[in-house]
């Protein structure tokens, strides 16, 4: 039996266990999605002028509780080359992985627990649906495991978080969507993080956003916990009628694991500076955007100037799912150490996706 059979035997008897153990007809559904690719890096463009990839099936199974314990429960289950999953780095080891799987308890004063893998309430994230979180950068679309409480009142919400991981398993590193931005199942690994986030809204369409974030970092060279994290962010968010913008800046450190750092022979204290902004307007099933992304080094040793990155794009609301358009060109890029260097690098993407 195939280790892709096995983990989707594994999904199914997972969702059949859950939906006994609380009485409930979970909403099953799925999806599908492809790309074009069109790549140009160092001036190389690509052969066939790009090609037609990323295909991926996903399934998702939502629901709510219907005994004494008020709550929902979340699951997305994705299977491909487009699952944007590395399979080198994460549990499955191949192109299979449960981007999200929680489990949410209501609690009393409009406060809820979240138990498993879900969203880091930290910053925002694009509209831009196939470039990335650009210079986010790993604090962008972060999904870890943990425990997250929940608290919403008129005038701000606010979110308390632990998670010990930032994937399933011992050595996976991979958060599905940040692109490889923290180690490696052979250098080190995100671990043990705790995350405190503020959302005041100074009216109800504008919110200021303030999130921290602190924990260890596992070596994986010698098995110790010798290296840490922290971030902050500063953040906004506001809509005006059919338009929204979005801005943020975020801190960053790592200090990496100290046998890991002497055997890649790396600078263990890094620092860096990232800036974000987003820009967009919806038009009945049309929204227009515009993604631009800075980042400085306070690194030693890192002589590396501003990196920039801007991806403009357009998605149409056609029913069933989107279609996307978008464009991305960088001079950089962050590293799985979390530091920047030089690069020069575009793409057209157009993509495609339905839901059923």
């Amino acid at each position: 039996m195939t280790r892709y059979v096995k983990s989707n035997l594994l999904l199914i008897s997972a969702f059949s266990m859950f939906t006994l153990s609380v009485n409930a007809s979970p909403d099953i559904s799925g999806g599908v999605w492809l790309n074009y690719a069109n790549n140009t890096t160092q001036g190389a463009k690509e052969i066939n002028n790009g090609s037609i990839e990323s295909e991926a099936l996903v399934l998702y199974a939502d629901g709510k509780f219907d005994q004494q314990l008020s709550g929902s429960y979340s699951f997305e289950w994705r299977m491909g080359p487009g699952s944007f999953t590395d399979k080198v780095n994460n549990s499955t080891n191949d192109n299979t992985t449960l981007h999200k799987g929680w489990i949410q308890f209501s609690l009393p004063d409009q406060k809820s627990l979240i138990v498993g893998k879900s969203q880091v309430p930290f910053g925002w994230k694009t509209s831009n649906f196939w470039p990335g979180d650009m210079y986010q950068a790993g604090y962008g679309d972060q999904m870890d495991v943990g425990f997250n409480l929940a608290a919403s009142q008129p005038k701000y919400d606010y979110q308390l978080a632990y998670y010990h991981q930032d994937d399933w398993g011992r050595t996976s590193t991979d958060s599905t969507d940040d692109n490889g931005h923290w180690g490696s199942s052979s250098t080190y690994r995100k671990v043990q993080t705790f995350v405190g986030n503020l959302d005041y809204k100074l009216s109800s369409d504008q919110t200021m956003s303030l999130g921290l974030q602190r924990g260890k970092l596992q070596d994986f060279t010698n098995g110790t916990l010798s290296g840490s994290h922290f971030a902050t962010v500063v953040g906004y968010q506001g809509q005006y009628d059919n338009s929204f913008a979005k801005a943020e800046i975020i801190l960053a450190n790592r200090t990496l694991p100290k046998n890991y750092a002497a055997q890649a022979s790396t600078e263990r204290d890094i620092n860096t500076t990232r800036y974000a902004f987003e820009l967009g307007r919806q038009q009945g099933n049309w929204t227009y955007y515009i993604d631009i992304t800075a980042a400085t080094t306070q690194t030693k040793g890192n002589s590396t100037g501003m990196i920039t990155a801007y991806a403009p794009g357009l998605k149409y609301d056609y029913g069933p799912g989107w279609i996307y358009a978008e464009y991305l060109s960088q001079d950089g890029y962050f590293g799985r150490d979390g530091d920047i260097a030089k690069t020069d690098f575009s793409a057209l993407y157009l993509t495609i996706d339905a839901y059923f």
